[in-house]
């Protein structure tokens, strides 16, 4: 490993294919699309990849299949960066997603977990070097809850922090008093129980209700911003102004890069404001153009934005 700052992420690969349409089909339409193209995916795999990107030293842990869609998912994964050491291949189809694109930008998918369904406790137990080794635990729900919490707990015992996205939205279970970071958008933040989160104002309270499940809460709120509660500070931060080329994996790069700041032990707020800035690239940026997309793009969108503010 590099002396870079070290995140391990356990959690989910999926070989995504995205269909661009204009709008998305109702019930019996066949609707004629305009272009297809995979990528890699799973919010495990992608976290990890933006992490990679943003100058962490990344590991993961996880479950491929044996087919083409495993192999051409680690050829890709490993070419981002990412050590693919701790993921399996097992006996299984590979996960995979279906994700219709509308011209807006905005999204609608289909997951089938597949191999992601073999990430067990003992898995995680095994490939726990790569937990003991990081500074900064990522966790996602699209594996089993058992192996989350597995992580967890090695992850506390190494004195790690952990950071959970809670995507899709269910309960701690095993993971209460686990978590030392919870990330959610507004649809998880109001599944979880906090109510609507339709601006900054509604997502710093969603935060602030949230303290319940982890000293720290992150609540996105997509075009309006970000806002976090941590004790008995509150931080908002709005969205930067980009273009809206393409919704698809933006939270996940947020959280990435929020893993990188946090095992460079950046502060909380500095660390959000970094993430902001990366989703937003991200949101902004055409999927050919992406890859170059690390910390000199998020400095510089965060030092113009600095300008503007000072100059208004």
């Amino acid at each position: 490993m590099s002396d870079h700052p070290r995140v391990c992420v356990v959690g989910s690969l999926h070989f995504d294919i995205m269909v661009q349409a204009p709008y998305l089909p109702r019930t019996g339409e066949t609707l004629v699309g305009d272009a297809w193209w995979w990528k890699q995916g799973g919010k495990g795999a992608n976290q990890a990849v933006a992490a990679a990107h943003h100058g962490a030293a990344v590991q993961m842990i996880g479950c491929l299949g044996d087919d083409e869609f495993g192999a051409r998912l680690r050829e890709r994964v490993e070419a981002s960066g990412v050590d693919l050491a701790h993921v399996r291949t097992v006996a299984q189809g590979s996960g995979m997603s279906v994700a219709i694109q509308e011209g807006s930008g905005d999204y609608a998918a289909i997951v089938v977990s597949g191999a992601n369904r073999d990430v067990d406790e003992e898995h995680v137990t095994e490939s726990g070097t790569a937990i003991r080794s990081s500074r900064v635990l990522l966790l996602q729900n699209e594996i089993a809850e058992p192996a989350n919490a597995a992580a967890a707990r090695l992850a506390r015992l190494a004195g790690a922090m952990v950071v959970l996205n809670a995507a899709p939205a269910r309960s701690l279970g095993s993971l209460a008093g686990l978590i030392d970071v919870l990330v959610v958008n507004s649809v998880e933040a109001e599944m979880l129980g906090a109510g609507t989160v339709d601006d900054l104002v509604s997502a710093a309270a969603a935060a602030r209700l949230l303290l319940a499940l982890a000293p720290a809460v992150v609540v996105t709120a997509g075009s309006a911003g970000v806002a976090a509660a941590s004790g008995l500070e509150t931080v908002s931060i709005p969205a930067h102004p980009v273009p809206r080329v393409e919704t698809h994996a933006a939270g996940d790069v947020f959280v990435g890069a929020l893993g990188a700041r946090l095992a460079d032990a950046k502060p909380l707020a500095e660390a959000l404001r970094y993430a902001n800035a990366a989703a937003a690239l991200h949101v902004g940026t055409p999927e050919a153009e992406r890859a170059a997309l690390g910390p000199a793009a998020v400095e510089a969108l965060l030092e113009g934005s600095e300008e503007r503010t000072v100059g208004s």
